[in-house]
């Protein structure tokens, strides 16, 4: 069975006091709306938290997902990746593991990712990228590779389990910028919702 992992532990670092996971997308916080796009596929989601963050909490609370607390996750997203990724169900096959802060992956680049990995081998790992070819996310891990992440540490993520396994990996484009856009400031954010109000 193939579980989402939401990573949304991070502190929104450079948004000078707000956070990105909050910021409103398609009429909700944006962790909400990520995870009301994953649960989308019918697949089981789980999102992993930073300790005490009970305002990212609230977000999510009333919705059927499952809610991982990464305890060094201020150590870096390897961490809240091994974290989130120990605490998957034994019945778990593959995780695919999706930023809580890229807004313009949808549901459908999350299902159409699931329908690919279904059709590869099982020890398969499958990277979304942009539409021109730039590796990004969600990535698609098989359980053969748990143990690796979930040995992980600092800041990088799963660079070197990726590298590791190049005779594995399938990329798989998504539309645009689906698979690479991520906003880290309040003035890119502030830029992407006036395009958005302008594409209206």
């Amino acid at each position: 069975m193939l579980n989402i992992l939401i990573l949304a532990a991070g502190k929104s670092s450079r948004m000078r006091g707000r956070d990105k996971l909050a910021e409103v997308v398609e009429g909700a916080p944006l962790l909400r709306t990520m995870a009301q796009r994953a649960l989308g596929t019918g697949f089981p989601v789980c999102v992993v938290l930073a300790p005490h963050d009970t305002t990212r909490h609230k977000m999510i609370s009333d919705l059927p997902i499952a809610t991982i607390i990464a305890k060094d996750a201020a150590r870096g997203m390897a961490h809240s990746l091994a974290a989130g990724v120990a605490a998957l169900p034994e019945t778990c096959t593959a995780a695919m593991v999706v930023l809580a802060d890229m807004p313009e992956l949808t549901a459908p680049d999350l299902a159409y990712l699931a329908t690919e990995w279904a059709r590869l081998p099982d020890e398969s790992i499958l990277q979304a990228t942009s539409e021109d070819g730039r590796p990004g996310h969600p990535v698609i891990f098989p359980n053969t590779v748990f143990d690796d992440l979930a040995e992980l540490t600092g800041d990088q993520g799963a660079k070197s389990v990726i590298a590791a396994s190049r005779d594995v990996l399938h990329r798989i484009p998504l539309a645009g910028q689906h698979a690479v856009l991520d906003l880290d400031t309040p003035e890119a954010w502030d830029a992407w919702h006036r395009a958005q109000s302008n594409t209206k």
